[in-house]
């Protein structure tokens, strides 16, 4: 019997991987939070997206650097145990697990949600069923059919967004706007209620950085995933900025009936009840993109940690010989989705952003070591982009971190606590390093080239490729 595959295999192109990153962000989310956004900073809702979108640009650069050094799935956990500690790398990966493992959770949630809502005759649990199988036996499948069918649904939520927005600028010509410049600042507007709403519609950026979970499964991942990062931020924040703009113009200010409801009742009002209803069942059907993104890269998250001993190695670091998916993973998730009809949608989306943010501010960190050690070889490195716009970005995650309501900062401070009663036990009283494995050549060469810098006199030399008659050395 041949064993087991354990490399993933690169079939993805850069645009693919960010349509995976919006995906993830659902882009949808800009129409379905706008009456919330709209009503804190009042009236300002674009002013709130674009300073979320530049607060947010600054993580994303330190993900770029860190993408770039170490080209390998795992993400911030990857990044920690390579430039903090070992043990910190292990506690950042299971912050984050409390993040991933309940996020395509939510995700289906919502959807069973709107369906019920829609035919009331099949019950939520069956709809959710419904949604958690039909992801799970895509994402097993393979990686190129997830890209396929990521990008059809991807393109049917643009789609949409287009048209919405074609039956605003309609009605804006037959109701010509008071103010352009009121939806960016106005007579009623506030430093701190902008910051507030940035600071909720920063949550709708969540998901760039799972883009780096898909480093293995991604061509030429050294380039093209640093800008996959970058660009899911930038192409999500106008477009966050562009169409919530085009909303403020139809509905001045931030006095709703509903805010929660605030895009159903405008949908109503530029298009008609037939066009809502019809806009409402393709959103839910494009929605599915999400929930696909993010089981794929929270079973990838699950797969390293589980290819490092991290995990049970033998159930979590297994790959299927024919699709070359993490398949005990994929099912592992799809199956938690039932857990979420005893949990409300209110206490599960309160606690899942704890571990994004604690990421966030690790990852920040981690470029500001990686500068410390570098200047110790000797290396000249730019101060601003490894350590201004890191404790900038830092500072904004911990800012968002605050604002997460009591009941997040309990369950994230009790996952963690339980993390590291479970780190005690994985590395007998802590007298020991949890267990790791390198399996990639050029994860071994990015871990060579820490441990040179923290060790000069190892003897050893940073790793150079030879290509194209050139050579590049691993420094940003």
């Amino acid at each position: 019997m041949s064993a087991e595959p354990t490399k993933l295999a690169p079939k993805l192109s850069l645009l693919s991987v960010v349509v995976f990153g919006l995906a993830y962000m659902a882009p949808g989310i800009v129409i379905s939070i706008f009456g919330v956004i709209a009503a804190t900073s009042e009236g300002t809702a674009p002013t709130a997206f674009a300073l979320a979108a530049v607060a947010m640009l600054l993580t994303a650069l330190s993900y770029a650097k860190m993408a770039k050094i170490f080209p390998n799935s795992g993400s911030a956990y990857v990044y920690a145990r390579r430039l903090l500690d070992s043990r910190v790398g292990f506690l950042v990966g299971w912050a984050i697990l409390l993040d991933y493992l309940f996020l395509p959770t939510v995700a289906w949630l919502f959807q069973s949600f709107y369906l019920a809502a829609q035919f009331p005759n099949i019950p939520v649990w069956a709809w959710l069923a419904l949604n958690a199988g039909l992801t799970t036996i895509i994402n097993v499948t393979g990686i190129v059919l997830t890209d396929r069918v990521n990008k059809v649904l991807t393109l049917l939520v643009v789609t949409l967004i287009g048209i919405f927005i074609a039956y605003c600028l309609a009605y804006l010509g037959g109701n010509p706007a008071a103010s352009f410049t009121d939806p960016f600042w106005n007579n009623a507007t506030t430093v701190g209620g902008v910051a507030a709403a940035a600071a909720i519609a920063a949550y709708s950026f969540l998901g760039f950085d799972a883009v780096s979970t898909l480093s293995e499964e991604t061509k030429n991942a050294e380039r093209n995933i640093p800008r996959a990062i970058l660009l899911t931020v930038i192409v999500g924040g106008i477009l966050f900025v562009v169409v919530s703009l085009i909303m403020q113009l139809v509905h001045p200010g931030g006095d709703f009936e509903e805010a929660a409801t605030a895009a159903y009742a405008m949908q109503v009002l530029v298009g008609g009840q037939f066009y809502a209803n019809v806009t409402n069942i393709l959103g839910i059907i494009g929605g599915f993109a999400s929930g696909l993104a993010i089981q794929a890269s929270t079973s990838r998250l699950l797969y390293v940690m589980g290819r490092d001993g991290v995990l049970p190695r033998r159930l979590f670091g297994r790959l299927n010989r024919r699709t070359k998916t993490p398949v005990f993973n994929l099912v592992l998730v799809g199956a938690m989705a039932m857990l979420a009809l005893n949990i409300s949608v209110e206490i599960a989306t309160s606690f899942i952003n704890f571990g994004a943010f604690l990421a966030f501010t690790t990852v920040n960190l981690c470029v500001i070591a990686y500068f410390i050690r570098s200047r110790k070889q000797g290396k000249k490195m730019s101060v601003i982009g490894f350590i201004v716009l890191p404790i900038l970005g830092a500072g904004v995650d911990i800012y968002l971190l605050t604002q997460l309501s009591s009941i997040a900062i309990t369950i994230g401070l009790c996952w963690i606590a339980l993390g590291v009663i479970y780190l005690a036990f994985l590395t007998k009283g802590f007298r020991k390093e949890p267990p790791e494995m390198r399996l990639h050549e050029r994860e071994s060469n990015a871990a060579q080239s820490v441990e040179d810098l923290q060790n000069p006199d190892s003897g050893h030399q940073p790793p150079i490729k030879h290509g194209g008659g050139r050579v590049q050395s691993t420094e940003i």
